[in-house]
């Protein structure tokens, strides 16, 4: 059987990361390093777990699809949401990537489609910790709270639709003149407070809901009661 054009180039141009291992990986996607190009990282979705979830929603959210579940795919999207658009028609593109990885798009891999971002690194080469590490690690520092309230005050500007901000989706570079927050995942809203983006003043309440709940989260990070996240929620 002769290949069709297109499988040539997909041969061709395919990243192999059968020597790669992933440097961080959550429920969804593994994340490996670009092998050729070591300032970007390639996210991979994990399809066992993607079913899994699938198959334990409801009947309701089974009838939306499973293309809801691929996080790539949401990824994607998130990037074209209207607050992005808004901000590179105005000619302030740079002012996304502040706190966002560069996001170039999709990519052909030995393990699947990936979404091709910024890898973000310390100024010693390594990667990025996340803000989740640094509070266990070190607590809340001055510096860390600063970069945290740049990062909250850029949302405010830019008016970036996020869905729950969680300190393992946050990461932190030390190659500025203090901490500076990226938010590595977690990028866009759910579909109906994302249709709602049009309406004056409801982005910015959104957010400073995403912000209110954020803070409270900071807090059990920190606090020493020993009480999971949905009973420390619920008693503040």
């Amino acid at each position: 059987m002769i290949d069709s054009p297109s499988t040539l180039r997909n041969r061709i141009f395919m990243l192999d990361l059968s020597s790669k291992e992933p440097f961080a990986q959550g429920y969804n996607r593994k994340c490996y390093e670009h092998p050729l190009a070591p300032d970007r990282c390639l996210k991979i979705l994990r399809p066992e777990n993607m079913t899994a979830r699938f198959q334990r929603a409801s009947l309701a959210k089974k009838l939306l699809g499973k293309s809801r579940l691929n996080d790539n795919t949401q990824e994607t999207l998130a990037h074209k949401q209207r607050a992005i658009k808004h901000l590179v028609a105005k000619g302030q593109e740079e002012l996304v990537w502040v706190h966002l990885p560069k996001f170039y798009g999709s990519v052909e891999t030995s393990l699947g489609k990936a979404n091709e971002s910024e890898l973000i690194r310390c100024a010693d080469g390594s990667v990025a910790p996340t803000l989740e590490r640094l509070i266990k690690e070190q607590g809340l520092t001055p510096e860390l709270r600063q970069g945290i309230e740049e990062f909250l005050s850029w949302m405010r500007k830019t008016k970036i639709l996020t869905r729950n901000l969680l300190p393992h989706n946050l990461v932190v570079s030390d190659r500025f003149d203090h901490p500076r927050l990226f938010l590595v995942d977690g990028l866009g809203a759910p579909t109906i407070p994302q249709a709602l983006d049009f309406v004056p003043g409801w982005s910015s309440r959104y957010i400073t809901r995403k912000i209110e709940r954020f803070r409270k989260r900071l807090a059990w990070e920190q606090s020493n009661e020993g009480l999971s996240w949905e009973d420390f929620q619920a008693l503040r």
